[in-house]
C-alpha cells in the first residue's frame, strides 16, 4: 500500500499550508539528487514528497484526499501523483519552491553536474456534462479540444546564452562565500531552444493550434465539479518541453426524475387515494432498468422506501448508495358528484379520521433516520 502522504512529509492532516510547503522544502533538501548523488532511495523519497506536497498543496486535492485516501486519485480520479513523471517534470512545476538553489535543474547548490530544465505547456480546463448513468458505471468521452502544438518542420538550436540548459548561473558573494543561484534564461524563457526554422504561419516560438480529439476517462461515482486530470494533453512547449494537461470539470445534468444526494438517489412516487388504502404494486425507473415496489396496505403519505444497493458508487469503489422512494398520496382536486357524495358519506367514519399512533414517525423523524 503508498504511504500516507501526511507521514511523508511528517505534518498532522490539520497542518497549515506554510506548514506543509516548509515540511516539504525540508524534505526535497534532505533527499536532492545533488545531495545524494546516486542514492535511488533518496531519490525515490525525493519523488515521493514531491508527490505528497501536489496533493496537500492543493485546496480541492486535499480535501479528496482527506476523504477517500489514494483511491480518490486512481483509475485518472481528481488529481495527479507522479508515476510516469521524471526529475526535469518535478522541478518544472516545483523549482521556486527550493528558493533558487535547485531551481534550475541538477548542479544548482551542491556543485554536481549541469541539467536542462525542461519547460512545461500550459493546461488546458474544459468542462463535461454527465448523466447519472454515466457516472454509475463510468464513461469514456471523445471531446474536442484546440491545442498548441508545434508546427509541423519547425526546428531548434540550442540557446546560445544559456548553452541548452535554460537557466543561466548567477555568482554572489556572501559572508558564507561564494553562493551560485539559477535564474530562467531570458533568451529562451528556459526551454534551451531557439528557433531555427519557422513554418509559415507558425508564431515566433514555432508553435500552431490544432484540433484534435481526445479520449478521456471517467472512473464511476463522480460528483459535480470535481476535476480529473489527463496528463500529457495539453498545450505542448517549445524545443524538448513537456506538454501541458487538460483540467476535466465534471457538470452532472439533472435527471428527470431523480435527485441525486450524495451517492442516494431519491424518487418522489404519487399514489392515489385507493392504492394506499388497498395496496398493490407500482412500476418506477432506476438507473439500471425498471423494479417493481410492493405497496402495503393503509400506506400513510410520506413513507420512504429504501432500495439498498440501487443509488450510485463512491468514488473510493466502496459499495454503492441507496435509492430513497418517497410515496406521496395524491389529493384529486376535481370531483364527480358520485365521488363527492362517497367522500361525504364517510367523512364522519372512524376509518377516515387521522389518529396516528405512537409508533408512526413524522416527517421530520423520517428524514432523520434516513440519514442515520
Amino acid at each position: 500500500m503508498k504511504q500516507d502522504y501526511y507521514d511523508i512529509l511528517g505534518v498532522s492532516k490539520n497542518a497549515a499550508a506554510n506548514e506543509i510547503k516548509k515540511a516539504y522544502r525540508k524534505k526535497a533538501v534532505q533527499n536532492h539528487p545533488d545531495k545524494n548523488p546516486g542514492d535511488k532511495e533518496a531519490e525515490e523519497r525525493f519523488k515521493q514528497a514531491a508527490e505528497a506536497y501536489e496533493i496537500l498543496s492543493n485546496a480541492d486535492k486535499k480535501a479528496k484526499y482527506d476523504q477517500y485516501g489514494h483511491a480518490a486519485f486512481e483509475n485518472g480520479g481528481a488529481g495527479g501523483g507522479f508515476g510516469g513523471m521524471n526529475m526535469d517534470d518535478i522541478f518544472s512545476q516545483f523549482g521556486d519552491i527550493f528558493g533558487g538553489h535547485f531551481g534550475g535543474g541538477f548542479g544548482g547548490g551542491f556543485g554536481g553536474g549541469s541539467r536542462q530544465t525542461r519547460v512545461k505547456g500550459s493546461n488546458l480546463r474544459i468542462r463535461v456534462k454527465l448523466e447519472l448513468k454515466d457516472i454509475l458505471n463510468g464513461v469514456t468521452k471523445k471531446v474536442k479540444v484546440r491545442r498548441q502544438v508545434k508546427a509541423e518542420g519547425v526546428t531548434y538550436n540550442t540557446c546560445g546564452s544559456c548553452d541548452g540548459q535554460g537557466s543561466v548561473m548567477r555568482v554572489t558573494n556572501t559572508i558564507l562565500g561564494r553562493m551560485q543561484t539559477a535564474t530562467t534564461c531570458p533568451t529562451c524563457k528556459g526551454s534551451g531552444k531557439v528557433v531555427n526554422h519557422r513554418p509559415k504561419g507558425a508564431d515566433a516560438n514555432g508553435m500552431v493550434i490544432r484540433e484534435e480529439t481526445v479520449e478521456i476517462e471517467i472512473p464511476a461515482g463522480v460528483t459535480d465539479g470535481v476535476q480529473l486530470k489527463v496528463s500529457g494533453k495539453g498545450n505542448e512547449a517549445p524545443g524538448d518541453g513537456i506538454p501541458g494537461d487538460i483540467l476535466v470539470v465534471i457538470q452532472e445534468i439533472q435527471h428527470e426524475k431523480l435527485k441525486r444526494e450524495g451517492n442516494n438517489l431519491h424518487y418522489d412516487l404519487y399514489i392515489s387515494f385507493a392504492e394506499a388504502a388497498l395496496g398493490g404494486s407500482k412500476e418506477i425507473d432506476t438507473l439500471t432498468g425498471k423494479v417493481r415496489i410492493k405497496i402495503e396496505e393503509g400506506t400513510q403519505s410520506g413513507k420512504i422506501l429504501r432500495l439498498r444497493s440501487k443509488g450510485l458508487p463512491s468514488l473510493d469503489r466502496y459499495g454503492n448508495g441507496d435509492l430513497l422512494v418517497h410515496l406521496n398520496v395524491w389529493t384529486p382536486k376535481k370531483l364527480s358528484k358520485e365521488q363527492k357524495a362517497f367522500f361525504e358519506s364517510v367523512q364522519n367514519d372512524e376509518n377516515f379520521i387521522p389518529s396516528p399512533s405512537v409508533s408512526e414517525k413524522s416527517f421530520f423523524e423520517k428524514v432523520k433516520d434516513m440519514f442515520s
